[in-house]
């Protein structure tokens, strides 16, 4: 099976690890195997481990990366368990982490994965396909209390209240079965003057939010930054690729902890706490894909790049 993915900002991320030929670098999210790619460019002593939990990117990327079998090493797992991987590999130090948080256009595009609104498949949304929670089991089973929280919290939709409303009747009927069910349902909760006021699907933020609850995306970003941190040399880099506003306050809010040092009250007179900044943040802003990526890859529009170095 083919796993395609168009890279997302590929040379500022590249750019961001700042690479050492003899280093030792992690893709924590290998998907198409693009990004790890241009990573083992780069290399000649060094090693990269690309970690994915997606079956087809395992095998897609196996088959990329034959020709770099001295400096590759491939793990199956999720990249929350980074530093459990790093062990198991006896690997204490590394010298660099890319994070690139986005759905992979495999994922996306192939429609049996149930992540699109546009095709009609049986509602999934599993990263890892081998989990037993699906997103048929999430809109199937969740009270409407749960559903409205998912879809406010992780969708920022303000529509809400009416949706859970919506898919708790129709599934009182019969089970939701299909993605574009499940569309066609969120559609009608949404007025209608509301709806036109905005180009995207109105199931987007849904489907978003669903999909976040079923892979317990946000819950993994954190534990993988302080494995990161904790096993980085001085002046490596974690650089990581968020796609929506959640995903993105984790990353700055990690970024500027460790970044922080001393926690004293500012009225002390000396530092009591003895805590020494661990990473010095090398963009204040996030960087954004420039206008000719997004003029061929409209997926590109919301990501942001952060990166940070070990000091």
């Amino acid at each position: 099976m083919e796993f395609s993915h168009f890279p997302v900002m590929l040379s500022e991320c590249i750019d961001g690890l700042n690479i050492k030929p003899d280093g030792i670098y992690v893709d924590g999210t290998a998907g198409g195997g693009n990004h790890s790619e241009a990573i083992l460019k780069k290399l000649t002593t060094g090693k990269l481990i690309s970690i994915d939990q997606d079956d087809a990117a395992i095998e897609t990327c196996s088959k990329r990366f034959e020709k770099y079998k001295d400096n590759s090493i491939l793990v199956k797992s999720n990249f929350s368990e980074l530093g459990r991987i790093l062990d198991d590999l006896s690997i204490d130090h590394i010298d660099g982490v890319l994070l690139d948080l986005g759905v992979s256009s495999h994922q996306l595009d192939t429609p049996e994965r149930g992540f699109s609104y546009n095709s009609d498949a049986r509602l999934d949304m599993r990263m890892n396909p081998r989990t037993p929670f699906s997103a048929y089991e999430l809109v199937n089973s969740y009270s409407e209390f749960d559903l409205k929280r998912v879809i406010r919290d992780y969708g920022e939709e303000k529509f809400a209240p009416q949706i859970a409303r919506k898919i708790v009747n129709a599934r009182e009927k019969s089970p939701l079965e299909t993605t574009i069910e499940l569309a066609d349902i969120i559609k009608s909760a949404i007025p209608v003057a509301a709806a036109r006021k905005e180009a995207q699907h109105p199931a987007k933020r849904t489907f978003q939010a669903i999909r976040i609850e079923v892979n317990k995306e946000l819950d993994v970003i954190r534990p993988a930054i302080d494995a990161a941190v904790a096993k980085m040399n001085k002046g490596g880099r974690v650089v990581i690729l968020t796609f929506h506003s959640l995903e993105d306050r984790i990353v700055k809010t990690a970024f500027n902890e460790f970044s922080q040092g001393c926690t004293c009250p500012k009225d002390f007179p000396i530092c009591v706490c003895g805590n020494k900044p661990k990473l010095k943040i090398i963009n204040k802003k996030p960087i954004t894909a420039s206008q000719d990526e997004l003029d061929v890859n409209s997926r590109s529009k919301c990501a942001k790049l952060r990166v940070a170095e070990k000091i």
